[in-house]
């Protein structure tokens, strides 16, 4: 069977071909679950010219991809342990970075490109098998081509895996593992143009896991023994919900259920009748898993229970159920997961999604970047003052939908540099540490001025400093407020928890004292949309501006506590007020 590529697949093929040709740059395209990647991979392996090897980390991938490649009369190598073959004699050869990387010898010969699947798992690490397989194939060619293919480019603890996206802003670090993400179609695109099947997300009318007091790492993960510690308080959660599993998939053909822990996944499973579920977890045998798997892909058994193992390289097109039992912080793993019930197949009309972990992801919208900072955030978008480009934070709606609140950095916007022909980052920024030394904005974390080269004064010692003084006053400020005291002059108040509490004032008749509460205050606007413009006293809505974090005043002997300090976007040892 020879497939014919979808007008999607055409483009993200001719993006690649085209990106190639002017750069060795590491480039990643972005397709949801079911876009068909494997395509993809096939029709540029089709049309290289000299040797490419594709890899993943599953031999399911590894054998999907080149049976695609095959389709077109096509004859590929297969160097995988799990599917006991090691041959590298074709041009394209699709193998198992695992099995590669202990064979590292065998690879001795010119590659032009190399393609991983699932490219998400790559990181920077020199140590890592992909980073040993590239950088051997590196000695037979030092301008290896890299491309990389994922529905989700984003991983909780590890950030984005690419720098800069094609249609113009900045997304991961320069030291990412790709540069530039060179195609990205989003999973609504593929839903409302039939490619996928719609998901049908409704809330369990039963009794729900809380997980909130669960905390992740920083990688998102959730411990497993704090995990079976809290289920096993909820055996009658478990039972009620697999009562509802149940009553739902009367009607559905195959039935995917995430598990919180092993122990969880044999508890629920023993629920399920037997006849119809199985159960694979991380420990299953391989030569088990592949018949199970067989066996629900046949339709053979209804519902199949796993613990981390079946949310990449598993395809089976008639799951029409999805049920989530285990918490995560990732939206990422929870479109991975989704996207398990979203392919097409015949008399397929929707998949059931019912979530009874209480994740409340939006299944359409793209990962922020960064951990969620508290449960009532949300993605917000924010046009910056700077150039224009419109952000996705996190940060805080009002009723009415209006941005109240963010905690964006730094604008992600790309701008051309004509001078020197490429692009650079937009250099705005929402949250900034001020060098003492030049006055430029530098991001919250910085030690040394990027604009002059001195070492930036580290908030926790001038917070040291202050509070080893006398005549001293640290406000951890929790809010502050002001009024009009007199016609044009603004006292501001910054107060604790404790009740204790520091005033200045902005005579905004002399120019001076308003420059100052601009530069103070312009760019703390919580919206962040706008720079913040007062013409009057009168104008400043309090509200709407971002407090200091720290106020740090000193006893005068005439006019008592004058503030000299303000510290603003901290990020150290000191606990910050509780601001809620």
């Amino acid at each position: 069977m020879i497939y014919t590529l979808r007008p999607y697949q055409k483009e993200a093929v001719e993006n690649t071909i085209t990106h190639f040709r002017k750069s060795n740059y590491p480039a990643v395209i972005v397709l949801p679950t079911g876009a068909g990647k494997s395509l993809v991979i096939a029709e540029l392996a089709r049309v290289a010219k000299r040797k490419i090897l594709v890899l993943t980390h599953v031999k399911e991938l590894v054998e999907q991809n080149a049976q695609k490649y095959e389709s077109y009369g096509l004859k590929a190598s297969i160097f995988s342990a799990g599917l006991n073959k090691k041959e590298l004699d074709q041009q394209v050869t699709f193998a198992s970075v695992q099995s590669l990387a202990r064979n590292l010898e065998q690879l001795n010969t010119f590659y032009s490109l190399v393609i991983i699947d699932e490219c998400h798992r790559v990181s920077g690490d020199e140590d890592s098998q992909y980073m040993q397989v590239i950088n051997r194939l590196k000695e037979f060619n030092a301008q290896l081509k890299l491309l990389g293919l994922t529905a989700t480019p984003y991983r909780l603890g590890l950030g984005w895996i690419y720098h800069e996206h094609y249609h113009g802003f900045i997304r991961g670090e320069k030291e990412s593992p790709f540069s530039k993400c060179i195609y990205e179609l989003p999973l609504r695109y593929m839903i409302n143009n039939q490619y996928l099947t719609p998901p049908k997300k409704v809330d369990p009318a039963t009794e729900n896991y809380d997980f909130s007091a669960l905390k992740p790492d920083s990688f998102g993960k959730f411990s497993e023994s704090d995990m079976n510690n809290l289920l096993s308080n909820h055996t009658r959660a478990t039972k009620s919900i697999i009562e509802h599993v149940l009553k739902e998939s009367e009607s559905r053909q195959g039935v995917m259920i995430f598990a919180a822990t092993v122990l969880h996944a044999k508890e629920i499973a023993s629920y399920l009748p037997s006849s119809e579920t199985e159960l694979v977890i991380g420990d299953t045998e391989n030569k088990q898993r592949d018949n199970i798997i067989v066996r629900f892909k046949n339709k053979q058994i209804k519902f199949l229970v796993n613990v981390s193992v079946l949310t990449t390289g598993f395809d089976a097109p008639h799951v029409d159920f999805i049920a989530i039992l285990r918490p995560t912080e990732s939206v990422s793993l929870y479109q991975q997961i989704v996207g398990r019930g979203l392919r097409l197949d015949e008399g397929k009309r929707d998949c059931l999604v019912i979530d009874y972990a209480g994740n409340d992801f939006d299944l359409f919208h793209p990962e922020v970047g960064s951990v969620k900072p508290n449960p009532d955030s949300e993605p917000v978008q924010v046009l910056c003052p700077g150039c224009g480009f419109a952000n996705t934070f996190w940060g805080k709606l009002d009723e009415q939908g209006k941005v109240i609140e963010h905690f964006g950095r730094r604008c992600k916007g790309v701008l051309e540099n004509e001078a020197e022909g490429e692009s650079v980052q937009c250099d705005y920024r929402f949250r900034f540490k001020e060098c003492d030394h030049c006055g430029a904005e530098n991001d919250i974390a910085a030690r040394q001025c990027l604009n002059c080269g001195e070492v930036m004064a580290d908030p926790d010692d001038k917070l040291r400093d202050a509070l080893n003084l006398k005549n001293a006053l640290v406000i951890r400020c929790c809010g502050m407020t002001a009024e009009v005291i007199k016609s044009e002059v603004l006292k501001v108040t910054y107060f604790d928890e404790d009740g204790a509490e520091a005033s200045e004032v902005y005579d905004f008749n002399v120019k001076g004292s308003k420059f100052y509460f601009h530069k103070n205050f312009a760019k703390r606007v919580k919206s962040g949309n706008a720079l913040g413009k007062w013409g009057s006293a009168n104008d400043v809505d309090i509200t709407t501006l971002t407090a200091p974090d720290f106020v740090i005043a000193k006893q005068h002997k005439k006019y008592g506590w004058q503030i000299v300090e303000k510290i603003f976007d901290y990020k150290g040892n000191f606990r910050v007020a509780d601001k809620s």
